[in-house]
């Protein structure tokens, strides 16, 4: 199969692309490296069937590139991530997480490749929900302008699909975690609290600490995306990826601190703009109807988390914020 996976060099995308070349498949990875890292594709240049174009999904020469390659499926998880970047610039949050995913939409039309899998945010999706886990039959309630162009993706590709036959499924995904996550950015508070203990400083939480999140693995991750790439054509529409478990920011810094063997509290600051309190997402569509399940609990994830850092931060000497 081919396929084409937008925010190869980060972090979900390399995990993604690692796990499609060990199933054989050809990929073309697009970053434009400004964000993401290129070391983390150092195992896909090992990889004969991977090639890296260096160039961004806004470029107005994305659908000539898409047409030359024709692939089976693209994996759409180019994007600003971070809700804080989003709401002190929102006109550069929405060029990339809005116009990016209409020239991906656009240029698969041009191309012919029906299937998209869209990298959508289930953390932020849905707003302040009363009752949790939530299902995706929850009207989507974006509270920040990350959560809005995140949605309007959704919303575009869904057009395209009435319009033009496109066969896009997007994966709400909860807050992820794992292996390759950045910790010099403002988002991944697993890896910035991991980094900051393992250096000897407590992380930083904005707010009380009670606010919760649903923490899933990459490696689960991957596999949905896996097993939405390969999901008959037929099959359409937005699926929660996610544990339904909530998790506090303080439990998760002192669990963090316990895989460390350390014992430092965090420090606590006032909350920030656009972060909702609460959230846990049912999976229950998405078992069964791409046959997903999570499978790796926190405890284990935050082991893994913590191994790769323990190997990284000798070989990365930048800067490491510790806030979440």
């Amino acid at each position: 199969m081919r396929t084409i996976v937008t925010g190869a060099a980060g972090f979900i995308g390399s995990n993604l692309v690692d796990s499609l070349l060990a199933d054989g498949h050809t990929v073309v990875g697009i970053d434009n490296l400004a964000t993401g890292r290129i070391d983390n594709l150092d195992n896909a240049f090992q990889h004969d069937t991977f090639t890296l174009a260096e160039t961004g999904v806004t470029r107005s020469d994305l659908g000539e590139l898409v047409g030359e390659i024709a692939p089976d499926v693209v994996f759409h998880l180019a994007a600003q991530v971070d809700v804080r970047k989003s709401v002190g610039d929102p006109c550069s949050d929405a060029g990339t997480n809005v116009l990016g995913t209409i020239n991906v939409a656009e240029a698969c039309r041009q191309a012919g490749t029906r299937r998209v899998v869209f990298a959508a945010s289930g953390g932020s999706r849905y707003g302040a929900p009363t009752a949790l886990p939530i299902a995706e039959d929850a009207p989507p309630h974006p509270l920040s302008p990350y959560a809005a162009a995140k949605v309007a993706g959704e919303l575009y590709l869904s057009a395209y699909a009435d319009m033009y036959g496109l066969a896009p499924i997007s994966l709400a995904l909860s807050n992820v975690y794992g292996p390759r996550q950045d910790p010099r950015g403002e988002a991944g508070v697993v890896a910035i609290f991991g980094c900051a203990l393992l250096r000897g400083h407590p992380g930083t939480i904005y707010g009380d600490g009670t606010a919760t999140r649903d923490y899933v693995y990459v490696g689960d991750v991957v596999d949905a995306f896996r097993s939405a790439g390969a999901a008959p054509e037929t099959l359409t529409g937005t699926f929660n990826i996610g544990t339904g478990v909530q998790t506090t920011t303080t439990d998760l810094h002192r669990m963090i601190a316990a895989a460390l063997g350390v014992d430092d509290p965090p420090v606590y600051a006032p909350a920030r703009t656009g972060e909702v309190q609460a959230i846990a997402l049912d999976h229950t569509a998405a078992h069964q109807r791409l046959g997903w399940d999570p499978h790796v609990g926190i405890t284990d994830g935050i082991d893994h988390t913590i191994a790769w850092l323990r190997e990284t931060l000798d070989r990365r000497d930048s800067a490491t914020p510790a806030t979440a």
